[in-house]
């Protein structure tokens, strides 16, 4: 009945996969680094896409379609602060691109519930693109000393033994 939802909700599906892989690489990477303030902004918004996963994956089988879980995306293994951030921006809006054509798609061919599905994960990718917009131009206005004052924050915390995530 809604074939073309289906495809169009697993192909959602890969993205948001992809998305999550390419976070927790940079939550992993930032954390290292003891930029905890971005280390954790990418883990949040990994945890956000999973859910992203959850809500796609309920509707695909609500349409009575196969969940399809398989992505062929590489992570991209960048090690350089600001261009994570210019990546996970790119990827925010790319989605959010997507998702709105996908959302008239879906209205287009009576659907929708899928269509007010990637209509509420626009307003999410919006949201993740203006965190990432934000860090940059925080990167840009205070340059290395933006990363430094994470790094120092970090150390200040276990010396005074609270736990750092």
């Amino acid at each position: 009945m809604h074939e073309n939802s289906v495809k169009l909700l697993n192909q959602a599906v890969a993205d948001e996969l992809a998305a999550v892989h390419q976070y927790m690489y940079f939550h992993f990477h930032c954390d290292d680094q003891g930029y905890d303030l971005l280390a954790t902004l990418f883990k949040q918004t990994a945890i956000e896409e999973m859910l992203h996963i959850e809500r796609l994956a309920e509707r695909i089988l609500f349409l009575k379609g196969e969940v399809d879980l398989a992505t062929t995306a590489e992570v991209n293994k960048i090690h350089n602060v600001k261009e994570m951030l210019e990546l996970a921006r790119q990827m925010e809006e790319d989605s959010a691109v997507s998702y709105n054509k996908w959302a008239n798609e879906c209205g287009a061919n009576a659907d929708s519930v899928s269509k007010k599905l990637f209509e509420d994960l626009v307003a999410d990718e919006e949201r993740h693109y203006d965190q990432y917009d934000i860090e940059l131009e925080n990167m840009d206005k205070f340059g290395d000393r933006y990363l430094a004052l994470q790094s120092i924050e970090r150390s200040k915390n276990r010396a005074a033994g609270r736990p750092v995530e």
